[in-house]
């Protein structure tokens, strides 16, 4: 939040007098921004508008006014106050911003465009319009030669001696991701969370990079994160709907679209993309492919559509894409999850083993490695995995149980017991009814086993 400073009010040049209300307006202005500060955004709001009825030239009152209520998600109001900022003060890049940002926010590009383009000129490093410039380049499908140049300048400011904020870091992964550059877009973000864990604009991105490498698990819980954060409630919804597509949900991803608000266009198009993709016919399908036998978008295709109401043929679609177009991220985890789905556990952990060591990161990859390794009882491998599951998303109950099992079929007693303590802690009873009563029944037999002295910590093996 940013709390402006007054130690010397330059908009008024007359001098004080007793009578005179500037005084009254600082103070009213001060003590709003006290109670900005600590979340009294009602409180801040009517300070503000007195201190506005006293100075109506107040331009900083008139910026904090439009802050708080963008807080309080009332854009209109926002709207006014930053525009009457703009016009009481033309060249503030502050005011600019804010307004320019309102306006990308809202779709309103051409007035946005050079509002933003000023407040960048007056001031080089404005992050906020930089940022907001970014979103609007991106939205409106800007050509490369421009993406590219406002890339350079992102990326000069955070490799400089300034300790720019997560969201430029955010703004700068976001245009590496539209160009095609992963690696230097997934390493941006890496800084982006890494500065603030809990930035809005850098877990939406974590998402949509984590939803591009078709990996659903790290796409929901960077969503799970972005919402905690107050995250816009339809954004939360469109990540969670086509994470639930990479994971063949279709009934899923079109109840959590069916939710969202009216007039949302994002989540209007995807369901529409969903129904018309639904109503494919897998028979004519397969009638394409007889005249392009190996095209990698139909074979795709068709391994999804199978994979519920026939899987070997699914599996067979699966692989046949991956064989294709073997550096499709995507048709090599369809294949590896065909596998695991097939109990072919042999075939998906060395595929999986390779998808893992090109893409460490990738959740999903590893949730299905996981399993894979668990299934094999290859306890020692699968906790390794299950172990790096949690340390990204700690609040992934069924890894604890899986993880319990793996000590406990090993003689690591009291891990195991950690484990499942943890688990029963986090688990919910509608959605592993069958693995508490599992472990209730396991946990008298660990804990005599444990006193007896009989098991041993993963550390000691």
């Amino acid at each position: 939040m940013l709390i402006l400073c007054l130690c010397v009010f330059a908009s008024f040049s007359f001098a004080q007098e007793e009578t005179d209300p500037t005084a009254d307006a600082i103070a009213l202005f001060e003590e709003g921004q006290d109670l900005h500060e600590k979340g009294n955004l009602r409180g801040a709001i009517e300070l503000y508008t007195k201190a506005l009825a006293l100075i109506p030239e107040f331009p900083e009152a008139e910026l904090q006014k439009g802050n708080a209520h963008l807080s309080l998600k009332e854009t209109s109001e926002a709207e006014a106050a930053f525009r009457r900022a703009v016009e009481l003060r033309e060249d503030w890049s502050l005011a600019l911003a804010s307004l320019g940002s309102l306006l990308v926010q809202k779709g309103e590009f051409a007035e946005a465009e050079p509002l933003l383009a000023k407040a960048i000129k007056l001031d080089e490093q404005n992050y906020p319009a930089l940022s907001a410039m970014a979103e609007l380049r991106l939205r409106t499908n800007a050509s490369e030669a421009i993406l590219r140049e406002l890339l350079l300048t992102l990326t000069s400011l955070t490799t400089g001696k300034v300790n720019p904020p997560a969201s430029a870091w955010a703004s700068r992964a976001a245009i590496e991701n539209r160009l095609g550059d992963l690696r230097s877009a997934k390493a941006s973000i890496s800084r982006a969370l890494a500065t603030e864990p809990s930035s809005i604009s850098a877990l939406a991105e974590a998402a949509e990079i984590a939803l591009r490498e078709n990996d659903p698990a790290s796409a929901e819980e960077f969503a799970r994160r972005f919402e905690a954060a107050g995250g816009d409630p339809d954004a939360v919804r469109l990540f969670r709907a086509r994470a639930l597509l990479l994971r063949d949900d279709v009934a899923g991803a079109e109840k959590i679209l069916a939710s969202a608000s009216p007039d949302n266009k994002d989540a209007a198009k995807l369901l529409e993309r969903i129904r018309a993709s639904a109503a494919a016919d897998p028979a004519e399908l397969e009638k394409e492919l007889e005249a392009k036998p190996n095209d990698p978008a139909i074979l795709g295709r068709l391994c999804t559509l199978c994979r519920r109401s026939d899987p070997p043929k699914a599996l067979q679609y699966c692989q046949a894409a991956y064989n294709a177009e073997p550096g499709n991220t995507g048709h090599a985890v369809g294949f590896a999850a065909a596998l695991v789905q097939a109990k072919n556990f042999s075939a998906a952990a060395e595929l999986l083993k390779k998808l893992t060591a090109a893409e460490p990161e990738n959740a999903t990859i590893r949730a299905n490695l996981a399993t894979a390794l668990f299934q094999l009882r290859r306890y020692a491998e699968a906790k390794a995995e299950f172990r790096w599951l949690i340390d990204r998303q700690p609040e992934l109950a069924a890894a604890y149980y899986f993880l319990g099992v793996a000590h406990d079929n090993l003689g690591e007693y009291l891990d195991a017991m950690a484990n499942y303590q943890e688990f029963l802690r986090r688990a919910k009873i509608a959605e592993f009814k069958d693995e508490i009563d599992r472990i209730n029944l396991r946990l008298p037999a660990l804990d005599r086993q444990i006193k007896a002295d009989k098991g041993k910590k993963a550390n000691e093996e």
